[in-house]
């Protein structure tokens, strides 16, 4: 993938897109080596690989004419650099009580599988303290009871450490529109049930009582409607009615929850999601490669 790069462009389906990144690519000596585009729900998504080998102009150059482009068509426009990873990203973990998504999280960090580093674990209880430090990870907390204090808390620590990426690693608390702004679709969530169905608490004792056979979970990014803000991954398990305890569906999505939120998380480390329109759409993801500009 050497001297190669990865052009996408994404919004509303318009005529003559295709056409115009490739004029303005050929007049900077690039040549277009493959071609992928599709149409959803009048969402225009496209991808093209790239040979920059004799590239006329500074790589610089090119994203700002990619850039200028995006914005005269009012389209996202992103090169990447083909057979890298994309920059690392901060996270930020916000917790409760409830260890198992914290635990996953801190797995796959150190399987490699999370393109950006655990900053900071904020809580409203000292109870995964312990875990948090074992693994490297700073933890600080306030009690919740005094909402707007504990808010406070929230955004000035979360300033502190700047992170790129807010994790609710199953965080107990329904965070206000001024934390939710300050982090616009920068801010994902998992919550125990196939959203819209069972929202808010206690969703497993929802699905349990109703002789619900299938459940799962979802994770999604926060917006101020509670539980409603764009589906970014779901995923289900079986509950045997009749035989299955309340503990044991419990377990079970709990499980669930760690792998569906970590999954989410990374594909937001790894540039695969937009949203548009309240809907996630992911990015082509034929080429691998390392964001180094964009716009639109």
């Amino acid at each position: 993938m050497r001297n190669r790069a990865v052009v996408s462009v994404i919004g509303r389906d318009q005529k003559g897109v295709v056409a115009r990144v490739s004029t303005y690519l050929a007049s900077c000596n690039i040549n277009i080596e493959d071609i992928e585009q599709r149409v959803m729900e009048g969402l225009f998504i496209m991808t093209m690989l790239v040979d920059l080998s004799e590239l006329s102009i500074t790589l610089d150059e090119l994203v700002l004419g990619l850039r200028q482009i995006g914005e005269e068509i009012n389209m996202e426009t992103r090169l990447r650099l083909a057979g890298g990873s994309p920059e690392r990203k901060r996270i930020a973990l916000l917790v409760t009580k409830e260890p198992h998504c914290l635990a996953q999280l801190v797995h796959d960090r150190d399987a490699g599988l999370l393109n950006g580093d655990l900053v900071v674990a904020l809580a409203n209880h000292p109870d995964l303290e312990p875990l948090a430090r074992e693994h490297g990870i700073p933890f600080l907390w306030t009690a919740s009871k005094d909402k707007a204090a504990h808010e406070e808390f929230l955004l000035a620590r979360l300033a502190e450490h700047k992170p790129d990426l807010v994790v609710l690693a199953r965080y107990m608390q329904i965070l206000s529109a001024r934390v939710i702004d300050r982090y616009p679709f920068r801010i994902i969530n998992i919550h125990p049930s196939l959203l819209p169905y069972h929202p808010g608490p206690n969703a497993y004792k929802q699905a349990w009582a109703e002789g619900v056979r299938v459940s799962g979970c979802t994770a999604h990014f926060v917006t101020e409607q509670l539980d409603a803000g764009p589906v970014i991954l779901q995923d289900v398990f079986h509950i045997r009615v009749g035989e299955d305890t309340l503990d044991e569906v419990k377990a079970r999505g709990q499980a669930l929850e760690a792998k569906v939120l970590s999954q989410a998380v990374q594909l937001f480390l790894n540039d695969q999601l937009v949203v548009k329109d309240k809907k996630v759409i992911f990015r082509p993801g034929r080429y691998p490669g390392v964001a180094v500009g964009g716009g639109g």
